[in-house]
């Protein structure tokens, strides 16, 4: 259904879009976060602080993207409370290993100018530089996840969780004796072209949230301009990225689009007030080729 009107339908759909999603246990997760990646200096600044303006409350960061700082420097002039902000950043794959994965989660949070991170994701299973077969790998990840819950333990972060975890890796940490913890997130590439089923009904199986970047397939290319796509996002008077953006988030699959450009976030921002049918959903889920436009971690043992 179609909402209208004004300041006070915007409002609603802020709030909407605000609290639309929660991790399993204590923390809430927004279901529509701003994405950082590759957003430099005062380019990542201006798009946090606009994404704050328009009723984002989640921002997605990471070590790796070195763009902390302009992050939590948004955050600290948009003058939004803190704790109405959830805020994600990553430990980069070349921190892997308990002490490492323990300082780099102390400078991000420090990068950022935060009092605690609300979550922390082992960005990569593997070590950078190390090579993908290697079994370095497996007890490297072993280690950061012990880091990961010391963290959680000390109040550094409030919930913990993984990226780029295939079925294999997530079993081998939740099997690990000294797992005390199971991760709340996963955030993996997901998109009608690249669905990972398997994976997702394991991480439903497990209470394991999964959360989608890459959303669009890339910017310009096969998926955003997909004939499928295009006739839904006509059919609803929408555009293509926000009827992919919409098919993820119908399915409870946090997404975290990232732009640079104002008038582009904000359309990220409106996918609450139209729905997909049954049909569409469908059309879209049938595009599906487990193709990754992004990384494939299926190398990395």
């Amino acid at each position: 259904r179609r909402v209208h009107g004004g300041v006070a339908t915007e409002r609603r759909r802020n709030r909407k879009m605000a609290f639309a999603a929660m991790t399993k246990g204590r923390v809430q997760m927004p279901l529509l976060g701003l994405g950082t990646y590759q957003s430099r200096a005062e380019e990542c600044y201006n798009a946090v602080l606009w994404a704050i303006q328009l009723g984002y409350r989640h921002i997605d960061t990471a070590g790796a993207y070195r763009n902390e700082k302009e992050v939590g420097r948004a955050i600290r002039d948009s003058g939004v409370p803190r704790s109405e902000l959830f805020v994600t950043t990553k430990l980069g794959p070349k921190n892997q290993g308990f002490d490492a994965a323990y300082n780099a989660g102390l400078t991000s949070l420090q990068e950022l100018g935060l009092d605690y991170l609300d979550l922390y994701l082992i960005h990569w299973p593997g070590i950078a530089g190390v090579p993908p077969q290697s079994p370095d790998n497996r007890e490297a990840r072993i280690q950061s996840w012990k880091a990961l819950q010391r963290l959680k333990q000390e109040g550094i972060v409030r919930a913990i969780g993984v990226s780029n975890f295939l079925q294999p890796h997530l079993e081998d940490l939740l099997a690990h004796p000294e797992t005390t913890e199971v991760p709340v997130v996963n955030q993996v590439e997901y998109h009608p072209m690249c669905q990972q089923g398997s994976l997702k009904e394991f991480c439903s199986s497990k209470g394991i949230q999964l959360e989608a970047y890459a959303s669009l397939g890339q910017a310009k290319g096969e998926l955003i301009e997909h004939s499928t796509v295009a006739t839904i996002a006509s059919r609803h008077t929408q555009t293509p990225a926000q009827v992919l953006l919409r098919w993820a988030v119908q399915q409870d699959v946090v997404v975290i689009p990232k732009s640079i450009c104002r008038e582009r976030i904000e359309e990220n921002s409106k996918i609450f007030d139209f729905q997909l049918s049954q049909s569409e959903m469908e059309s879209l889920s049938a595009l599906n080729q487990e193709k990754h436009f992004c990384w494939d971690p299926n190398t990395v043992a």
